[in-house]
């Protein structure tokens, strides 16, 4: 597939997902799609032929893409704490870009959908769970036990999610820089106390 013939359903799909993390999913018509990404109305059921769902679904799938790169892009970093701050620290830079009107387009969806579109639901909660195991998966490599890591797995996710909502409403990044310093605290203490990777059995009994 061309670049070009794939255009106009990339700038949809990219405009889509930019339009729910700022108006919510009641507010992303076809129509506000169109007139974002400048796609020809024709396209429309062409590359969707499942209509607002379903590009509004693919939405949903593209951001929780981009956010599960960043978290891999972690996993490859010499230092997950720093890893971490630089997670807040894209989301804090979203924020102030767009003068906080950026939020996460998942969440939206999680919390707009409704009984007639049940799907949107499921895959803004299929996402979570994604972004929930890569997340966990960093902290498991880094020496953490399955159980904690996946606790602050979803930790970390919810801070996040609260705090942009947060300094949306407040008009400040105030809160996701406090929850960025706690983030940061409770995982330098976290691998600090994290037990030794392989005790040998045989300890302390070798002559």
């Amino acid at each position: 597939m061309s670049p070009r013939k794939s255009d106009s359903r990339e700038r949809m799909v990219l405009g889509a997902a930019a339009l729910l993390g700022e108006y919510g999913v009641g507010a992303t018509s076809i129509d506000r799609v169109l007139a974002h990404s400048g796609a020809p109305r024709g396209s429309v059921y062409h590359h969707f032929p499942g209509g607002r769902s379903q590009l509004i679904d693919e939405a949903v799938a593209r951001a929780g893409d981009y956010v599960a790169d960043l978290i891999d892009a972690a996993t490859r970093a010499d230092d997950v704490t720093e890893a971490i701050d630089a997670f807040f620290a894209l989301w804090r830079e979203r924020l102030v870009q767009s003068d906080f009107r950026s939020g996460c387009p998942i969440v939206a969806v999680a919390v707009e959908t409704n009984d007639e579109a049940p799907q949107l639901a499921r895959s803004a909660a299929e996402v979570f769970a994604r972004w929930r195991e890569a997340l966990a998966g960093v902290f498991l490599r880094n020496g953490l036990p399955e159980g904690r890591s996946r606790r602050l797995a979803a930790f970390v996710i919810a801070a996040v999610e609260g705090a942009v909502i947060m300094c949306r409403a407040e008009r400040s990044t105030a809160p996701l820089d406090d929850a960025a310093a706690e983030i940061h605290d409770l995982l330098v203490h976290a691998l600090r106390d994290r037990p030794d990777p392989d005790p040998d059995p045989g300890h302390g009994t070798r002559s």
